[in-house]
């Protein structure tokens, strides 16, 4: 492992120096979330719309925003895999379009750039709804994280572009490939930053917060059983 990392803590010098930071949202039907995130994210270097076949007006907000533009192969992981080959930042933000970060991100992520150079982070979970349900939810993925350190896609990515590179970055998966990333990346090489992301609850509003939860949970276990992404991906649903 030693050997596979030396080749990226050469360019730590550059990211002191001037971290560029690249946002890649991979986007599907995203009309209802994406005017909001692409505002909410502005501050970025670069934001990389990664899109896999919409055919709302995703892509008409995405030109409209200024946003740089991508189409891939529909499926989280193929769209990811793409972004972070064409992003340009020194450091990599992925993160999904119904994931809303608060307000203050910025500060977030250049506190991460001083203190940890050579981890990545995720945001800490926060679900749009006031149920008690969705408190409980929060914790248990809290304690996930800290424990395993497993956050989801909806948590998001802050990634250094060598590490990134040196793991062997997203895999085009049907699903999972978050998980699949972060335990390439190791629980000792991720940080949780001090700032929340505030994710749509409206799967466990449709699915029902046990039912949903509890799927999840499942899903979770059979990857890490070796059940193929693609088997998992008919029960996730």
């Amino acid at each position: 492992m030693r050997t596979l990392l030396r080749p990226w803590r050469g360019a730590l010098h550059r990211l002191i120096a001037r971290a560029m930071l690249s946002v890649v949202v991979p986007t599907l039907n995203a009309e209802a979330h994406l005017p909001a995130f692409l505002e909410r994210m502005k501050p970025a270097d670069e934001i990389l719309v990664v899109d896999g076949g919409s055919t709302d007006r995703t892509i008409a907000v995405a030109e409209q925003a200024g946003a740089r533009l991508l189409l891939a192969p529909k499926g989280r992981g193929r769209q990811l895999a793409a972004g972070g080959e064409a992003a340009s930042g020194d450091w990599l933000l992925f993160l999904h379009a119904d994931s809303l970060p608060a307000p203050d991100w910025p500060a977030a992520v250049a506190a991460h750039y001083r203190v940890a150079l050579d981890k990545a982070a995720c945001f800490r979970l926060r679900l749009a709804d006031r149920a008690w349900q969705a408190r409980a939810v929060e914790r248990a993925v809290a304690v996930r994280v800290g424990l395993l350190g497993l956050p989801y896609g909806d948590q998001g990515l802050l990634v250094p572009r060598a590490l990134y590179r040196a793991v062997g970055g997203y895999r085009p998966m049907p699903l999972m490939e978050d998980v699949d990333l972060v335990r390439r990346i190791g629980r000792r090489r991720l940080a949780v930053l001090e700032c929340e992301a505030w994710t749509s609850a409206e799967r466990w509003r449709r699915d029902g917060w046990i039912r949903r939860s509890a799927r999840n949970l499942f899903c979770l276990g059979l990857f890490a059983a070796g059940v193929s992404p693609s088997r998992i991906a008919r029960i996730y649903g």
